[in-house]
């Protein structure tokens, strides 16, 4: 009997036509059954002479599929049960509360992310160092991209490539004539034939992610290129949006970044990115997270298709300062993908120290937000984890990780901003039905000696100072009325309140 869990990935796979050219001139699709869903999606050919169509049942039981396509060996049928799921698998990631997020099966799900733009496209050793530091559980999201990424340390190749080719000679590159205006004639692409190869090591990234809980944040196109990828005609976007979106939108942990630093890809326009976004909606039966990701101006994030808002800072001092405007704004949850980098490298967005890193974390935790981390530090081997995985050297991930905690203890699916001094930051649940019981007063580069609380007569509240650099929770015991808490007078500092 083919079993399979709920969300979890059912795969039929034909034999057919490997002649010509398959990937233009043949098709599968699949419909599947269940008491509960009716389901109709595109299969895709995945090379020597195999086509495949996956399937993601959203519900337990008995399933029926039926599979057609342009050639005789693509007419087939079968059945399989789906069982209840287990271990981490908590279905797709949805939106909760209008700002927050919860997967399918209602757990809370508190976004604290990296970016690791080539991951994908790195040696076998790069990639097995980046899934050691993964597992030591700092974050649940990764963004990455589909296509290999030409700037500031990544001149070399990838390992694979998405097309059938040959790719622009890149020995002569270096950092002295390195230049973001490229003359793309060197490639030779045939952009109507995939590799599956390139699309596989993907898929590879996407499981591995899935078996550590992470979140694979997929940035479909980028404007970092020497390719030729980033100015693909129409025609040409289209057949590599709908394999992307065939190949990948079965997996539960995906997520769909429509471009990163979009407003760079000069070549496109705002009817490309409505029209890929519009394929994206019909395409992709599962209702993924969808964003665009901006360099300078904001994506106009009240677009019905935009899940969250994914913000790249746009002033150098403040940023996720302004989360409660801009839930505020676009009534969407608010994800800080890139507020700078914690490294050591000459360019702005990628030389803070941990300690801000951290900092804006939980500035923008405690305005009902959710951040990123990148790191980018030199390395003599031009091994950055921003964008190659490998090692990570900063101190943030493992305080990241410290947070990531806390917000698991939040009373609810997320925080928000709630009324405090001027020289703090208070923390609220933010649930339809007000919370009064819990307060997290977040102090950041102020460094209080003591600060003082007033509560209700007959109320009494267990106080518990937080050391969110050094990662230590101390409880000072229960209060009421009105008292004085002493703290070390050092940055970083929050105290928690809960009421018993």
């Amino acid at each position: 009997m083919n079993t399979v869990e709920k969300w979890g990935l059912f795969e039929v796979s034909l034999k057919g036509p490997s002649a010509g050219n398959p990937f233009t001139e043949q098709s599968v699709s699949a419909t599947f059954r269940s008491k509960n869903e009716i389901v109709t999606v595109d299969g895709f050919y995945d090379g020597d002479g195999v086509y495949k169509v996956r399937f993601m049942p959203s519900f337990t039981g008995d399933y029926v599929y039926e599979t057609v396509g342009s050639f005789p060996e693509a007419e087939s049928a079968g059945d399989f049960t789906v069982t209840e799921p287990t271990g981490n698998n908590h279905g797709p990631v949805r939106i909760a509360n209008t700002y927050h997020f919860a997967y399918e099966d209602t757990t809370p799900y508190y976004s604290v992310g990296t970016t690791c733009y080539a991951w994908a496209h790195q040696p076998e050793e790069v990639h097995k160092q980046t899934l050691e530091e993964l597992d030591k559980g700092y974050f649940n999201k990764m963004r990455f991209c589909v296509f290999p990424k030409h700037y500031i340390h990544n001149f070399r190749d990838p390992e694979t490539f998405p097309y059938e080719g040959t790719p622009v000679d890149n020995s002569n590159l270096t950092e002295e004539n390195f230049s973001y205006s490229v003359d793309f004639s060197g490639n030779n692409w045939d952009f109507t034939r995939f590799n599956p190869e390139h699309f596989r090591r993907m898929e590879r990234c996407i499981v591995e992610l899935q078996e550590r809980g992470i979140e694979a944040d997929i940035i479909v196109m980028h404007p970092y290129d020497r390719w030729g990828f980033s100015v693909m005609n129409r025609e040409q976007d289209d057949l590599y949006w709908n394999y992307v979106i065939a190949r990948f939108s079965a997996y539960r942990n995906v997520w769909w970044s429509l471009a990163n630093e979009y407003d760079l890809m000069r070549a496109k326009k705002l009817e490309d990115w409505e029209h890929y976004a519009d394929l994206l909606c019909k395409k992709d039966p599962y209702n993924h997270m969808r964003s665009i990701h901006n360099c300078i101006p904001f994506y106009d994030h009240t677009r019905p298709w935009i899940t969250h808002c994914s913000l790249q800072r746009q002033d150098l001092y403040r940023h996720v300062e302004y989360t409660t405007d801009y839930r505020t704004r676009y009534q969407k949850p608010i994800v800080w993908d890139e507020i700078a980098y914690e490294g050591n490298i000459d360019m702005g967005w990628g030389n803070i120290s941990g300690q801000e890193l951290t900092r804006r974390f939980w500035e923008a935790s405690m305005r009902g937000g959710y951040a990123g981390h990148g790191e980018t530090f030199m390395n003599p081997e031009d091994i950055l984890w921003w964008s190659h995985g490998g090692k990570l050297h900063g101190e943030s991930p493992a305080r990241i990780r410290f947070l990531h905690e806390i917000l698991t203890q939040t009373p609810g699916l997320g925080l928000k901003q709630g009324t405090g001094a001027f020289d703090e930051t208070v923390a609220v649940p933010d649930e339809m039905i007000p919370v009064t019981g819990y307060e997290i007063h977040y102090y950041g580069f102020g460094r209080p000696s003591f600060r003082n609380f007033v509560k209700p007569a007959g109320e009494n509240w267990r106080v518990e100072i937080i050391d969110t650099w050094n990662m230590t929770i101390t409880d000072v015991g229960v209060h009421s009325g009105k008292f004085r808490i002493a703290l070390p007078g050092h940055e970083y500092m929050a105290v928690r309140l809960t009421r018993v």
